[in-house]
């Protein structure tokens, strides 16, 4: 199966390594610009000088005469470049031909027998999630779901912390405090234990060394302890899942960072690396020189274990991507920008090992306008809240818009929520910051999740009141007006964004894509009547191609595709 721009660009590579050698008798790599305003796709000219001894100018004027196909509608030579334009009726034949076949798997690519494990989340069990750290599960959740589309075998993990100080301090205050808590979720009731814990052992010696002691018994794998403290985080955990199943994001498997202690790996990767050329001793603490690497300064000495020799959370990382390594081909870990150091160092660790380094996708934090958020000073806007707050502003839009029953309304409020929550925080590059502000983060306009579900439920409207049963396209479909052509480039368009997105490992470009498809319909349903026209079969196949699309890239978003709003 081959999808239009594939055909297209294919058509031109041919075209154009043909007319080359012709003209100038010789090879060249033809490397094709993305679609544009000024093309659908083009070609520079400029490294064809040298070999030419021409202008880039000449050379496009000469090479534009003997380019045709039947993708190619025509060439422009326009300043060293060729611009190609693609056929409006081949197009719209092809496009709508695919859609009406592939439904809700247009868009989708060819199994590539890869598989790919996503690390995302990965929070300390010690509280809810605050909308500081939910930028990564956003993250996550989608770069998986495009895997998915993009053909990949996906599994999706959470990595949990649980020989840690935070769930070690939530174990402590547990323990030994009475508190009276508040709250629907544990995960709200649990979070007051770790902070006024976490405040004891800054005033108290002997509260803090009691919490080592526990940190120190999970490190040397003491079972005790380990079942202690997942019994204390199981509650938090719980209640991260819940927020989580609320935006429309799971989880496939989760990994206890203690298991690598429980089986030995992590023994193994210490006496691994101490065998290394790059492993040295100091105080009876061993660490890995990474200047070899171009690592300089205090961090060049890598430590994997204490003067104990217990090992350090680095060291135990290490273990977990030596294991992960043996379950996919490839991987892919979403991180705050805090990790970067961290995650150097463990990929330096895992060449040395000679083993799969994983992709990091670094995001920057989100802050309040008054600074960072912090979970121990209980700073913070939790998802939880966000989540109500924005279902209630939904509802509100939801009831001054129409009359629906009140058990309609919750629903569309739920799903414009959540998905508005969504958008806002994966439309941003993963290492653009964020300020978080209420206005911008339900704003139900512009580009926004509600812009882009509406256009999906006016498609759904419109195909109801056509009696629509499954419009089929039409053989030479003859679309011939501006909007009716960029609304058909932009669903052609599907298919190359998946495959640039998962690539990138860049969600933003997803969500721009589905709010530029939401523009494109509703230019087109500005400017082109569909019901009654003399054109109403042709076009009902547009909208019809349309809501496919605009549902299918929703659910690539985790946000729902709502068929009323």
């Amino acid at each position: 199966m081959t999808y239009p721009y594939t055909a297209f660009r294919e058509e031109i590579h041919t075209a154009l390594a043909r007319a080359i050698r012709k003209e100038y008798g010789t090879d060249v790599a033809v490397r094709l610009e993305a679609p544009s305003e000024h093309a659908d796709a083009a070609f520079p000219c400029f490294p064809l000088a040298g070999v030419a001894k021409a202008s880039p100018r000449d050379i496009a004027r000469r090479l534009a005469a003997g380019m045709e196909g039947e993708w190619i509608d025509r060439v422009e030579a326009v300043n060293g470049y060729l611009n190609f334009f693609i056929c409006p009726e081949q197009l719209g034949r092809e496009v709508l031909s695919l859609v009406d076949a592939m439904g809700d798997r247009f868009g989708a690519l060819e199994d590539r027998g890869t598989s790919v494990i996503v690390e995302h989340t990965s929070a300390n069990p010690n509280g809810p999630l605050h909308v500081g750290r939910a930028r990564n599960p956003i993250i996550g959740d989608t770069l998986a779901r495009l895997f998915r589309w993009a053909g990949y075998r996906v599994e999706t993990q959470f990595y949990v912390d649980d020989m840690g100080k935070q769930v070690a301090t939530l174990l402590w205050g547990i323990r030994n405090l009475d508190l009276k808590t508040e709250g629907d979720k544990e995960d709200h009731r649990l979070v007051a234990y770790y902070q006024r814990a976490h405040a004891r052992a800054a005033e108290d010696e002997e509260v803090d060394e009691q919490i080592k002691d526990i940190i120190r018994r999970c490190e040397e794998g003491d079972p005790e302890a380990l079942g202690a403290v997942k019994e204390a985080y199981r509650g938090v955990l719980a209640g991260i899942l819940q927020s989580l199943e609320r935006i429309n994001i799971s989880i496939d498997s989760f990994v206890e960072e203690s298991r690598f202690v429980r089986e030995g790996t992590v023994q193994q990767v210490i006496q691994r690396l101490q065998e290394s050329p790059y492993a040295g001793r100091e105080g009876g603490a061993l660490y890995l020189d990474l200047e070899p690497f171009g690592v300089h300064g205090r961090n060049k000495k890598f430590f994997l274990t204490r003067t104990d020799g217990t090992s350090l959370y680095a060291t135990r990382d290490i273990a977990y991507h030596l294991w992960k390594a043996q379950q996919a081909d490839r991987l892919v870990n979403v991180l705050g920008e805090d990790h970067k150091l961290e995650a150097q160092l463990v990929e330096i660790a895992l060449t040395i090992l000679e083993t799969t380094v994983p992709v990091p996708v670094f995001y920057s934090f989100v802050s309040l306008p008054e600074g960072k958020m912090s979970t121990r000073r209980g700073r913070v806007v939790h998802l939880d809240d966000l989540i109500e707050e924005a279902v209630e502003r939904a509802h509100r839009e939801v009831k001054k818009r129409r009359e629906v029953p009140e058990e309609t309304a919750r629903h569309i409020a739920e799903k414009v929520g959540t998905g508005a929550i969504r958008y806002n925080i994966v439309k941003v590059r993963p290492e653009k910051a964020i300020t978080f502000r209420w206005e911008d983060a339900l704003n139900f306009e512009g580009q926004s999740a509600p812009f882009i579900q509406y256009a999906h439920a006016r498609c759904c409207s419109i195909l109801r009141k056509a009696g629509d049963a499954g419009v089929s396209p039409l053989p030479g479909s003859g679309f011939d007006h501006l909007q009716e052509i960029r609304l058909l480039k932009t669903i052609a368009l599907f298919p190359d964004v998946v495959e640039s997105s998962s690539q990138s490992c860049n969600p933003a470009a997803l969500a721009e894509y589905a709010h530029t498809l939401a523009a494109d319909f509703n230019l087109f349903y500005r400017d082109c009547q569909v019901l009654g026209s003399d054109r109403e079969e042709q076009r009902l196949a547009l909208v019809r191609a349309t809501q496919i699309t605009l549902r299918n890239a929703l659910e690539l978003l985790g946000i729902a595709a709502l068929e009323e709003m």
